[in-house]
Formats: C-alpha cells, structure tokens, sequence
C-alpha cells in the first residue's frame, strides 16, 4: 500500500484515480511515498527517506525545493498546459483591463449609490475620464509561446491584432499550433521595440527574476501596456513605478500582487485567478495523479522538472530505476554491478537533465538495491 499525502484540497477528479486497494490517499498520511500539492510552500518541510515523488498540481514549482529534492531522489513533477485555458481566458481579460480602466470606472459608480434620478446624468459626465484605447490593430508583443502564450496569441489574432513573439525554447509542436499570422521573432528587442501591449509567460527562475526592468523599458514603446500572468517578481516592482509615473508604462496588470504595486494608479492587481476555475482544478489533479502513478508503478517519468522525461517497458525480471548526477563513468558501474551479480540488461535507457541523469534497466535475473549502494553519486535505486 502507497501512502499519498495530500497539502492542499485536491480535486476529487486526481484523487479519485488513485486505486483504493493500492493506494491510501489523505492529508493526514505519514511517512508519505508522494505528495501531491498545489499552493503549499514545501521549503521549510522535511523530506523522509521513503519520499519517491512531489506532484504540482499546476505548473509552477516555487513552493518546493526542488533542487533539495532531486539530492535526496525525489522526483518533482508539474503539470504543463493542465491549467493553460484558464490563465488563457483570464489573459483576455487583462488584455481589455489593459486597455479600459473598467476597474475604475466600476468603483467611481458605486459611489453614485443614492444620487436617484441624477445618477444617469452623473454617468454621462463623469465617464470621460476613463476613457482608453481599442486593442483592434494594435500590436501584442509576447514573452513566452508556450501553452498559455501561443493561446493568447491566437486570440489575438483574431481579434484583429497584430502578433509578434519570442520564445527561444519553442517546441515543434507549439510552433505548429501558432496561426500563420503570429510573427515569431529571435530577438527579443524586437518584441518589446515593436509592442502596443506586451503580455509576459515566461519561467520564473534565478536568471529571470527582475528582468522586466529599466533597461527593457527603455527598448520599448512610450505607453506600453504590460500584461503579468506569469509571475510577479519577473518585474522589478521600483522600476515599473518610476515607469508608470513617467508615462513610459500606461497601465500594468499583473495576476501576482505585491505589495508595492497594490493601490497604485494604473495598475491593476488580480488575486491570483489564473488557475481558478473548476475545470482547471480538475484538469492538474488528473494529471498529476497520473505521473505519479505511472512513476511509482512504472518507473516512468513525464513532466519532471528536476529529472528527464524517461519510459521504458519491464520485459525481464526486474525494472531498476536509478536517481544519479550525470558524471563520467557511472553507467558503467551501474552495468557492471548488474553484470558481476549474474543478471543481463535487456534494455537500457538513460536519460539527463544538466546535473543530474536517470537510468532505467530492463534485467533478467535477480536485482537488489543494495547492489548499487557503494556507487559515488546515486541518490535513489528502486527495482520494480
């Protein structure tokens, strides 16, 4: 029996697909053999030694520690592209927010509550100064064409904008799924001189933290409007204020509040809506019930962010499945200790992510664990 710990409230949908004869799914479990998780911060947690996995039921993983994880052999999973509509949906949203102060206007006419038959003629004096601008014809620009930015950028389209955008890691497939006139550039300079609105969906990360700053801002146009259904700290909350009071910005609207930005003119703040909605909810619990199962059961890993994406199928006696830094010479050793201990790989397949690798063996023959213990550099041997 697997112990899965739950951290936040997980969508029935996830955790219902856990086999109940298999597996014991709760948030009071101990010892657990994965967690499951969505907002929760893991960083001040402690990991036990039987832990095998973490699933984020979404994409974002700054609330684990993933680098600790991956040294003690625990494999973090997210789940791309489970919750991409919605942030989508409330992307457009922000694109219109961008544009009209709706915001605004809605609280200036609360506070006509009681003005009786005045309250129409107040309206029509009072709407002028939120007046903004129509996004047909304008040009948004895009940090990111993944899941959620090569959605909005289609809508763009075709709501009659014009398109351009940058990804340097942009995959075949989400290349194929951009219409023909989304404009893809290599440089990002180019997006930011060229965009009316630009709309951020890139990963938060040591190298892209606070690179929305004053230096970008001065490559892009005077009046920019800047979209933030990322993360927060992509943007250098100082910078953006001075750019907001200069005009250089026009209107900032960001999914990630802080609390710097809270209250200030012309920015608006979203409590983190992205994700939330029922059908989102449900689409990251399925999928991260079914990484975790597939790697508990089966070894296989998709959508790691700290391990590479690996499947191999048991045919022999044994299916070994091996956490290790990717070094020189230690698949080596892992072969030949299966070798010296009378068993014959059938397969083999292994995999790496920068430091760290992963290495699956298809053996005919009895496998222990302890066999691979004195090797320098393993963190987690399992034989399936």
């Amino acid at each position: 029996m697997y112990n899965i710990k739950t951290l936040n409230k997980i969508s029935a949908v996830g955790v219902d697909n856990f086999d109940k004869s298999k597996y014991n799914v709760a948030d009071d479990v101990e010892n657990p053999d994965a967690i499951m998780v969505r907002s929760a911060s893991m960083h001040e947690m402690e990991l036990g030694d039987n832990l095998l996995a973490i699933a984020r039921a979404g994409a974002g993983t700054n609330n684990i520690p993933v680098d600790k994880c991956v040294e003690n052999g625990i494999c973090v999973f997210n789940t791309p592209g489970a919750n991409a509509n919605a942030v989508k949906e409330l992307a457009v949203c922000g694109l219109l927010l961008a544009s009209r102060k709706v915001p605004e206007a809605m609280d200036w006419a609360k506070t006509l509550k009681g003005k009786g038959d005045e309250v129409e003629k107040l309206v029509e004096k009072g709407k002028g100064q939120f007046v903004g601008p129509e996004i047909l014809g304008k040009t948004l620009g895009l940090v990111g064409l993944g899941a959620i930015g090569g959605r909005l950028a289609n809508i763009a389209v075709s709501l009659g904008m014009n398109v351009i955008g940058y990804d340097p890691y942009l995959s075949v497939s989400a290349a194929l799924d951009l219409k023909p006139q989304v404009k893809v550039t290599p440089h990002l300079d180019e997006v930011y001189a060229n965009a009316d609105y630009l709309s951020l969906h890139l990963p938060f990360n040591s190298e892209t933290k606070g690179s929305i700053n004053a230096d970008a801002f001065a490559k892009m146009k005077d009046g920019v409007r800047i979209l933030n259904f990322a993360r927060g700290p992509l943007v250098d909350y100082d910078d953006i204020l001075k750019a907001l009071s200069s005009g250089k910005v026009a209107r900032y609207v960001t999914d990630f509040p802080g609390d710097k930005v809270l209250c200030e003119e012309n920015v608006v703040c979203i409590p983190h809506l992205g994700a939330s909605t029922p059908e989102s909810e449900d689409n990251c619990a399925y999928m991260a019930a079914v990484e975790l199962i597939d790697y508990i059961e089966n070894g296989n890993i998709t959508n790691s962010v700290n391990l590479p994406n690996a499947e191999l199928t048991k045919t022999g006696d044994a299916l070994v499945c091996i956490i290790h830094k990717n070094i020189p010479s230690i698949i080596s050793q892992i072969t030949t200790k299966v070798s010296e201990n009378g068993g014959n790989i059938e397969n083999l397949v292994n995999k790496s992510k920068k430091d760290w690798s992963y290495t699956m063996l298809d053996v005919t023959g009895k496998v222990d664990a302890d066999e691979f213990k004195d090797i320098e550099g393993i963190t987690k041997v399992r034989v399936l």
